[in-house]
């Protein structure tokens, strides 16, 4: 009997050794199969007909070395050659056949809505919650979105199986003919911050931007002179409307080519000798333009490469080795071409001062894939301008438009020539936020429309919109009657405008604190409400509104007003258990109902979660190179008893060095309890060069009644109601960043 039960006893140990967990490495090899775990909702599978997998990066998959760790994931032999692998998300069943990851012998169930669902890689995809385009050119209506990552399925599917590699920084074919599959798997049900996090965690994060690129523009396709550039700047100071980049548009280089491609029947569209008919002296002009604390950015078309007609041409062909007779192509396959091509094509300009290039490639009629590759043109141009402008540890900064999955990693993105008219507004609103979930997280549209007929009210309305955006970017094509200075209309609109504008300059600290949250997390900047709120139905119903970044809800309004105050309307749903609050009315919308919100020309439906505090400055003519000395913290009541802590997030705004940890964050604290409010600044942790060792404090207290007293620091003070503000506001004197600012007193509703 003892004998027996000794005998049972070992089976039973051996049973339980063979379905053990036994993760040994990750990525999981089979043969010529091989699974990696990037993070629990994501997997890679490659198939490999020679045993020999791919480690090398592409533009996609640069970020090869993050996997799951072993101790995160299962591995169960099941016996006949069967295998589960369990992640915290996910359970896979796979058996290993001989042959390519297929739907009879792989299977990866995850949950969605509460239930189990099956995945397999066959890649039928049927509510796919859209991605963004490539541009805009010459679209007039709304036009079908390519796919993101997120869907209603929750899954998604990426072929990188034809994708070249980049080896020592450059671009190399892989090996098709062994090579046969490499996708990538994105299974994460409800959870669509996982898949975004994913996104990240293969392709990289999206990395932070120069702060002045999320300031205010003026571009426009015109031939001005240096003095008229000047004048345009004073002209927005004079006329109280901030202004950060300026940019010179084909006009600033000659238009004397006679060889070459050219564009539009055109010859002269590529150019890189200054037109000093146009601009005596580059160099005094942008020094000028620096010293008022504006940057400057130039027009680019590349696609004919340096031509004769350039100052710079003889030099290029010495570098090239070639015959200054024999004019090349321009060729981004070479590396050596490139290297020379920006050197002498883009190193004078940027000597005298020029921040920044904007990539204006139209030309994937001519050149829609670099030579002996599979990679766009767009593609690769985008990586290497933006390598390019890395220099003296600046950190990198390109305008293009988008060229695919991965282009995350090239900020900002230019949305291209888009007719002005309302439905194209409309269309935008709903491009901009779900171009979020493929990672295109920065557009920067032609406020107005490229092209169209003159429509102040249109206009108007579209600055509304792009106030809540990544860029304030105005733009239009060479027609006397396409002026987009805010202040060239009625007074009445040049009201309208500027307080847009001034709105935009008093959010920087709120939109550049959110644009690190979109670097660390990858959650975009403008989303789709059903990231934050999918577990409600009506947040995949409402494209015409969106979140800019975590507490504000926006509502463009997007159709023709009525009457002298051109009052028009917009559908707004407002999220379930929150309580949200009309930026300019202060007026409370309890969550979980729609209205139709109707505003005049000078306000849109702009809504704040109640219960946290938004981060603000006063208005500032330079708001993103200005420093912060004052903050100005803007606090609506809760609907329930809360502590909500929203983090402000400062550095030097151009450098790499938050790379090294060189930056600060400022926990802001809202406590709620019954109707006693306190307030916290916590003392600021980090440091960076340039920061500010004290500033002042405003709160701005809507919606709160009347009040009669509050504390700050334990000292009573007595709030000062501002008739501009409609609302109570304390002030705080000057103190160190490293003090904590305790703020109380009682909501009087």
């Amino acid at each position: 009997m003892r004998k027996k039960s000794l005998l049972l006893l070992i089976g039973a140990f051996i049973v339980q050794l063979a379905f053990a967990a036994t993760p040994q490495q990750n990525p999981l090899v089979w043969g010529n199969n091989r699974m990696t775990i990037v993070t629990p909702t994501l997997l890679r599978l490659e198939y490999a007909r020679n045993g020999k997998f791919i480690d090398a990066p592409t533009l996609f998959a640069s970020e090869r070395n993050n996997r799951l760790p072993a101790d995160q994931f299962t591995v169960r032999d099941l016996g006949d050659d069967c295998y589960e692998i369990t992640t915290s998300a996910l359970r896979i069943w796979f058996k290993h056949d001989g042959y390519p990851f297929s739907t009879s012998n792989l299977a990866v169930y995850y949950k969605r809505d509460g239930k189990e669902q099956k995945f397999t890689n066959r890649f039928i995809l049927k509510n796919n919650l859209g991605g963004p385009v490539e541009t805009l050119d010459r679209v007039t209506h709304e036009i079908p979105m390519n796919d993101g990552i997120l869907s209603r399925d929750g899954w998604y599917m990426i072929d990188d199986a034809r994708a070249d590699l980049v080896v020592d920084g450059w671009l190399k074919p892989r090996d098709t003919s062994n090579n046969l599959q490499d996708e990538y798997c994105f299974i994460y049900g409800n959870d669509y911050k996982a898949a975004l996090a994913s996104l990240g965690a293969i392709s990289g994060k999206v990395p932070m931007t120069r702060k002045y690129i999320h300031g205010v523009w003026y571009c426009r396709y015109w031939d001005y002179t240096s003095e008229e550039f000047l004048n345009i700047i004073k002209g927005y100071d004079d006329h109280d409307f901030p202004l950060d980049n300026i940019v010179f548009d084909m006009g600033w280089h000659t238009n004397d080519a006679t060889v070459g491609t050219g564009h539009n029947g055109h010859k002269e569209w590529t150019g890189y000798t200054w037109n000093t008919q146009l601009i005596p002296n580059p160099k005094a002009l942008i020094d000028s333009i620096h010293r008022q604390g504006i940057t400057v950015s130039l027009n680019d078309h590349p696609h004919d490469g340096l031509r004769p007609h350039e100052q710079q041409y003889a030099a290029f062909m010495q570098a090239m080795g070639a015959k200054a007779d024999r004019p090349l192509l321009f060729d981004p396959s070479s590396r050596t071409y490139m290297t020379n091509f920006f050197d002498y094509a883009h190193r004078p300009s940027e000597q005298m001062g020029v921040d920044f290039w904007w990539l204006d490639w139209q030309q994937n009629y001519l050149y829609p894939y670099v030579p002996g590759t599979n990679t766009t043109t767009l593609a690769w141009l985008n990586e290497l301008y933006y390598r390019n402008s890395q220099q003296n540890n600046r950190r990198g900064c390109n305008y293009s438009r988008w060229a695919g999955f991965g282009d995350h990693k090239h900020p900002i993105q230019f949305s291209g020539d888009a007719q002005s008219n309302w439905e194209m507004l409309a269309f935008e609103v709903k491009l901009t936020a779900c171009s979020g979930n493929g990672g295109c997280y920065y557009w920067a549209h032609d406020i107005g429309g490229f092209r169209g007929d003159p429509d102040p009210e249109l206009t108007a309305r579209w600055t509304q919109f792009c106030a809540l955006s990544a860029a304030l970017r105005v733009h239009s094509t060479k027609d006397p009657r396409l002026d987009r200075r805010p202040w060239l209309g009625s007074e009445a609109m040049t009201q309208a405008l500027r307080k847009v504008y001034h709105l935009r300059s008093q959010l920087i600290p709120y939109i550049y604190s959110s644009v690190w949250q979109t670097h660390t997390t990858m959650i975009p900047l403008n989303r789709c409400l059903f990231i934050d709120y999918g577990n409600q139905k009506e947040s995949f119903r409402n494209p015409q509104e969106f979140l800019f970044g975590d507490l504000i809800l926006a509502a463009p309004i997007t159709t023709p007003g009525k009457g002298a105050d051109m009052e028009a309307s917009q559908k707004v749903w407002f999220p379930e258990g929150e309580v949200w609050y009309d930026y300019f009315t202060h007026e409370a919308c309890n969550g979980g109902q729609t209205r139709n919100v109707t505003k005049p020309i000078d306000e849109f439906p702009m809504y704040v979660k109640g219960g946290w505090l938004l981060p603000m400055q006063p208005y500032i003519r330079r708001p993103t190179t200005a420093p912060l000395s004052c903050l100005v913290l803007r606090a609506y009541p809760a609907g329930r008893d809360v502590t909500n802590t929203f983090s402000l997030y400062e550095d030097d705004g151009i450098s790499l060095d938050y790379e090294r940890g060189q930056n600060a964050t400022t926990a802001l604290v809202y406590n709620q309890q019954d109707s006693h409010v306190t307030i916290t600044v916590q003392p600021a942790k980090g440091s960076y060069q340039g920061q500010l060792s004290r500033r002042s404090y405003q709160l701005q207290l809507p919606a709160c009644g009347r009040l009669q007293k509050a504390k700050v620091n334990g000292r009573t003070v007595k709030p000062v109601f501002d008739e501009s503000l409609q609302c109570y506001t304390i002030a705080v004197p000057e103190r160190s960043v490293r003090e904590a600012v305790r703020v109380e007193y009682e909501l009087n509703r």
